[in-house]
């Protein structure tokens, strides 16, 4: 389905990783979007959009007319990817698309005085939590909370967890394989008197490894939340030879562990943590507050590490993902390989692990240099990777 103007084919991910089993849009997208206008649309200015992967949702209200637009993409090359197609394709329908919307964080800014909140339902139910949360928190007190997703990847809890925050959760007939769920009545102004309870988060942990006590912190969407991933853990039991170095890049820092354990580990190291996940940049900055080390550790969001010049840094250490969205897909993997290679200097060292079955080792030695294996157990490899 198209919306007046949009043909939803031509939205592209770039500068996301592409591929043709990789989509910019699915059935739920459309649905979710008739079911609004079905409705009635608010002003424009009433109208938040959050996990909108690649523009479906907020350029398709653009095409109908809607202005004013909030808009909240955890991940950056969303974000990127929704104005490059609305700076492509709104030329060519003679739309202003660019100028109908702003990115937002998560937080009063995005919800205050909304009617009317369009949601991509996450993988993750903290992340769903977090947000419903924010809607109810900081929205009109009338506000619809309209969320889509694929049914093979929902369930009753994501019902709960909306319920937390909303008083009135109902889930419309399915459509294409993705269905719509309703809140309305947000706890704390709802007729029954329910209240709206505490904020959660960020989410807490303690851990040991390598014979260090680390805090972890996590905000919803963080991959993982505040649990010691078991492939970081076994990287960090391997660091012994890691590099004399003044900083160290942690990319792809998630909820901040690999960054807050080498600035432990050695007082005098910088470290330069870096997330395209808005949620993970906040959890690696309390991660490290946490741990002590927040003068020591900076976190940025970044498309990989575009922010940085070539041949710039001598250390980078690496746990790479292997999903992209709900796909098992080693694009993303390959990015990050690529873009380390492109930032080190001569000389410098990729510290990475991963999953040994993925066998990685000539892809690194490809697009990095020299590449040699630290450690290996049934389920993980740590390797080192040096620039030539």
């Amino acid at each position: 389905m198209s919306g007046p103007g949009i043909d939803y084919a031509q939205l592209r991910r770039w500068p996301d990783v592409e591929a043709e089993n990789l989509f910019a849009h699915d059935a739920g997208d459309p649905l979710l979007l008739e079911t609004a206008l079905a409705a009635g649309l608010p002003a424009g200015r009433e109208i938040v959009v959050v996990n909108d992967h690649y523009g479906a949702l907020t350029l398709g209200l653009a095409a109908h007319g809607a202005t004013g637009l909030r808009v909240h993409q955890d991940a950056l090359s969303g974000e990127r990817a929704i104005d490059a197609n609305a700076a492509r394709l709104g030329p060519e329908l003679g739309l202003d698309l660019s100028g109908a919307y702003r990115h937002l964080p998560l937080g009063p800014e995005l919800f205050e005085g909304a009617t009317l909140v369009l949601l991509q339902l996450p993988r993750s139910l903290d992340a769903l939590d977090e947000i419903a949360w924010h809607a109810a928190r900081w929205a009109d007190p009338r506000v619809r909370l309209l969320a889509v997703g694929r049914v093979k990847h929902m369930g009753l809890a994501m019902n709960e967890v909306l319920g937390r925050s909303f008083a009135t959760v109902t889930a419309g007939l399915a459509r294409q394989k993705s269905r719509v769920l309703a809140a309305s009545l947000p706890r704390g102004s709802a007729p029954d008197g329910s209240e709206l309870p505490p904020a959660r988060f960020p989410l807490r942990a303690h851990h040991s490894v390598a014979g260090t006590s680390l805090e972890l912190r996590a905000f919803g969407a963080t991959f993982g939340g505040p649990k010691l991933d078991p492939g970081t853990r076994f990287l960090l039991e391997h660091l012994d030879g890691l590099p004399a170095a003044g900083e160290a890049v942690d990319l792809g820092c998630g909820n901040g562990t690999i960054a807050a354990f080498v600035a432990l580990a050695r007082p005098g190291l910088r470290v330069l943590a870096c997330d395209q996940s808005a949620s993970a940049v906040a959890s690696t900055a309390a991660t490290a507050a946490a741990n002590g080390v927040a003068d020591r550790v900076t976190a940025v969001r970044d498309d990989a590490l575009s922010a940085l010049a070539d041949g710039s840094k001598d250390l980078v250490l690496l746990n790479p993902p292997f999903h992209m969205g709900n796909t098992v897909h080693a694009g993303i993997a390959l990015k990050l390989f690529a873009d380390a290679g492109r930032v080190l200097a001569p000389g410098g060292e990729l510290w990475c692990v991963w999953n040994s079955h993925l066998r990685y080792r000539p892809q690194l030695a490809r697009l990095v240099g020299s590449t040699r294996q630290v450690a290996r157990n049934a389920k993980f490899t740590v390797t080192v990777s040096t620039k030539p």
